[in-house]
């Protein structure tokens, strides 16, 4: 039962999955509002607006900057790793959901022809654009800044 405790008393820890679940929900809520459908698949789905992982990232970071100081070496790791996260999301994650929009258009145009034998069309929305990334972090910075810390 300590366990349990102390990961619910880890506050960079709540931070951060709180960063997340606020990001997810607000993506089934931007659905709802933009296109009048409920989809609780988008918590747990990749892309779309906010960015999950960067509000995760950017709540942890912020933190550990409260906790530890922003000298600390735990909040560089941290920054650095939410660095690298977010670059990703915006860069290769998603240059790989344009290359799989491409591949899905070529093989649709090829079965028009020539019957073409692929299972599912490849997963096109991975990544996020530049806007969803700032909109994450700045989600997840303001996460961490509102929820109180106590010693």
């Amino acid at each position: 039962m300590v366990f349990i405790y102390d990961i619910l008393n880890n506050y960079a820890l709540v931070c951060s999955m709180s960063g997340w679940l606020i990001a997810s929900l607000a993506k089934v809520v931007i659905l709802l509002i933009r296109e009048k459908r409920l989809d609780f698949r988008k918590i747990f789905a990749s892309g779309g607006m906010p960015s999950s992982h960067s509000a995760t990232v950017s709540s942890l970071a912020t933190a550990v900057a409260k906790t530890d100081s922003i000298r600390s070496t735990s909040f560089a790791i941290a920054f650095m790793f939410a660095f690298i996260v977010m670059y990703d999301a915006a860069g290769v994650r998603r240059a790989s959901g344009e290359q799989a929009r491409i591949l899905n258009q070529l093989v649709n145009n090829l079965s028009e022809n020539k019957p073409v034998y692929v299972k599912k069309n490849l997963k096109e929305l991975i990544g996020h654009t530049p806007l969803e990334v700032v909109v994450g972090a700045l989600l997840g910075i303001l996460i961490a800044l509102v929820m109180p810390y106590g010693k």
